[in-house]
C-alpha cells in the first residue's frame, strides 16, 4: 500500500501541490499536518506510523516535510525499516530499499537539518538589525481593559480559570504570566 504523508508549517500554508502529487502518485492513504516539523510532535504523523505495516511505502514531496533534523529522520526511518515499510523521497529521489538510497538519505537529512538552522540564523541576525534601527519592538501586547477585574474574581472563586481565560480570550500560558505580573 502506497501511504502519502504531506506536511506544511503553517494553518495558513496549503498543502494542494503535494497533495496532487500524491495522487499522481496513486496513494491510497494520505495523512496531512499543518504544523512545524521542528520535531515529531505531529498528530498526522504519529497516526501514520502507527498505521504503516510490512510491505507498505511511505511517501514524502520532500524530506523537509518528514523532517526537520537528521536525528528525527534517522529515527522515523529506522521505525519504518523495522516495520519493513520503504520510504521514499520524490524531491532527492531517494528509496530506502537501496543501499545507496539509505546513505543519501543520511546526507539529505544533514542538509535539510543545516537550512533549518541556516533559516533561524538569518531570522535572528534580521531581528538583531531591526531593534538596531528601532523597527522592531518585538510582539504587541496584549491588551485587556477588564483584565484585573477578571483575575480578581477568578481568585476570589467566582469563576473557574478556564472562564478566566475564555472572557479574556486568552491561552493558558497568557493568562498564567499576566496573573503572575499583575501580583
Amino acid at each position: 500500500m502506497k501511504i502519502g504523508y504531506v506536511r506544511v508549517s503553517t494553518q495558513e500554508q496549503n498543502t494542494i501541490r503535494q497533495e496532487v502529487m500524491m495522487k499522481d502518485l496513486g496513494v491510497d492513504e494520505l495523512y496531512i499536518d499543518k504544523a512545524s516539523g521542528k520535531n515529531m510532535n505531529r498528530s498526522e504523523l504519529k497516526k501514520m506510523m502507527d498505521y504503516v505495516r510490512q510491505g507498505d511505502t511511505v511517501i514524502v514531496e520532500s524530506i523537509s516535510r518528514f523532517a526537520r533534523n537528521t536525528r528525527d529522520l534517522l529515527e522515523l526511518v529506522e521505525q519504518l525499516a523495522e516495520k519493513n515499510v520503504e520510504f521514499v523521497s520524490r524531491k532527492e529521489a531517494i528509496d530506502t530499499t537501496t543501499p545507496s538510497g539509505k546513505f543519501m538519505l543520511t546526507i539529505f537529512g544533514a542538509v535539510a537539518e543545516l537550512e533549518r538552522e541556516y533559516i533561524l540564523q538569518r531570522q535572528q541576525e534580521g531581528i538583531a538589525i531591526a531593534k538596531q534601527q528601532g523597527k522592531y519592538r518585538g510582539r504587541k501586547p496584549i491588551e485587556c481593559p477588564d483584565l484585573s477585574r477578571v483575575i480578581e474574581r477568578w481568585k476570589a472563586g467566582e469563576m473557574t480559570a478556564r472562564e478566566a481565560m475564555r472572557r479574556l480570550n486568552m491561552k493558558p500560558t497568557t493568562f498564567y504570566r499576566k496573573v503572575k505580573a499583575a501580583k
